[in-house]
């Protein structure tokens, strides 16, 4: 259910007519079914005794909770319930607050009403409320708070209604059919606006770039119409189709941005919210959102080849109208991402090797030898290349003071940068933010050794 909207429903019982004497009976409580032994003994004591009396009081003893149960059982009150999430996408370790409302849209008044939500463990503990008797029209609200520090997609409901007599002598639980799903994305951070090799600024200069929300009719004439400026007129389009032909206007062009998410259960150690893979997986929604509100094509891409569902060959297209769309199902897939059983990065790089463009932002877990080869493969000379190394040494354990000769973290950021990757190794708790910076200028220092190279 989304923010803002409601789910409503009608209190359903639990069990069928067939097995409502037993659930009837099954409701009563121990006062209910004290004052039923009680009257049984009695009326057995009178019988025995001889005792009219005795079996008067004995009756009306165990007459009353079955009365209330029957009652209780056949009495539809006509509660209408409902649910809204405010707001439905939370960002881990946020709140999101949930409203309940309960209408009375009978006739008659209802009588102690007492409810309780399923949510996850995962969200806290069940919520319950007791409302007190809500006269016909009327509604009563109630409200709680959820909060995950893991991302993911968690229902909510459904909402049972547990019914009592006056006497509570019976309790019956009706649930309603209804539920809601509370998304937890994961954390984004802000970034600041650093230009990277290849990068342009979504309608900017790069060298390599696409037409926004352009197709293939875009680029060719098309036939003239009353009002053209005479001076597009395309003569070989012309002389080809035997009718006056123009030349489109130019469209506006749209950097690319690729974001590369490793989820090899091999390359990661650890979990939960701490772990490396929640920061890799973190870092790539930062990214995205952060290219998407500069304009960029942006496009998600996992070890296995996959990417979002529903987005288009050159990726989603950020607009003032799109990126807050586009960012909310990029986010929904990394709420439930999760590792994949692949040992190699080949399917990324076969997708990678089809296009020849665009800026490529990279996390990566632990890489061996051949994988830190596949990756190097990745680098594309049109666009600029940034690559964040998860290594696990440095998440499970303290790493070494002084890094011995062979290091393999150091030697594959040795590969990556040779290839031409910007490259960086992550440390646990690092924050990306100052990583990006720090990388920008790595990348512009790079870029001023070899000017000064190629001068000398």
């Amino acid at each position: 259910m989304g923010g803002g909207g409601t789910g409503t429903g009608q209190p359903e019982p639990e069990g069928d007519d067939k097995g409502g004497v037993r659930t009837a009976l099954g409701g009563l409580t121990t006062r209910g079914r004290s004052f039923l032994a009680a009257g049984i003994a009695a009326a057995i004591c009178a019988y025995v005794l001889g005792q009219s009396d005795l079996l008067r009081v004995g009756l009306l003893l165990a007459a009353l909770p079955l009365v209330c149960a029957t009652v209780l059982y056949r009495t539809r009150y006509r509660v209408a319930g409902s649910r809204r999430l405010s707001p439905s996408r939370v960002p881990a370790a946020g709140e999101a607050r949930v409203h309940l409302r309960m209408d009375n849209v009978s006739r008659l008044p209802t009588g102690l009403l007492m409810l309780q939500d399923r949510v996850p463990y995962v969200l806290g503990p069940r919520p319950r409320f007791v409302l007190d008797r809500v006269e016909p029209g009327g509604r009563r609200e109630v409200s709680y708070r959820v909060r995950s520090d893991l991302r993911g997609r968690y229902p909510l409901g459904p909402l049972q209604l547990r019914l009592t007599d006056p006497f509570g002598m019976c309790e019956l639980t009706r649930s309603f059919s209804t539920y809601d799903t509370l998304t937890v994305i994961p954390r984004v951070e802000a970034l600041p606006p650093v230009r990277f090799g290849g990068e342009a600024k979504g309608y900017g200069d790069g060298r390599q770039r696409s037409l926004a929300l352009a197709g293939e009719d875009d680029v060719i004439p098309r036939g003239y119409r009353y009002g053209d400026d005479l001076r597009r007129v395309h003569w070989r389009s012309t002389a080809r189709y035997g009718e006056l032909m123009v030349r489109r206007e130019e469209q506006p062009q749209r950097a690319r941005c690729t974001v590369l998410l490793d989820t090899r259960g091999i390359g990661f150690a650890g979990a939960g919210p701490d772990s490396a893979f929640e920061w890799a997986v973190s870092g790539a929604a930062s990214v995205l959102v952060h290219m998407l509100e500069r304009g960029f094509s942006v496009r998600l891409l996992t070890d296995t080849g996959n990417s979002v569902p529903g987005e288009g060959a050159d990726g989603f297209a950020g607009s003032s109208q799109e990126t807050a769309d586009a960012a909310g199902l990029m986010m929904d897939t990394l709420a439930v991402i999760d590792h994949s059983d692949g040992t190699g990065l080949s399917r990324a790089y076969d997708v990678l090797r089809g296009g020849n463009e665009g800026l490529l932002v990279a996390f990566i877990g632990d890489l061996d030898e051949e994988q830190a080869g596949v990756v190097a493969k990745m680098r594309r000379r049109g666009g600029g290349a940034v690559v964040f190394l998860l290594d696990p040494d440095t998440w499970i354990r303290e790493p070494t003071d002084v890094p011995g000769p062979g290091n393999g973290p150091a030697e594959r950021l040795r590969l990556l940068r040779e290839a031409g990757w910007t490259a960086a190794s992550v440390p646990r708790g690092a924050a990306l933010g100052e990583l990006w910076r720090q990388m920008d200028r790595e990348r512009m220092g790079a870029a001023a050794l070899s000017g000064g190279e190629a001068r000398s």
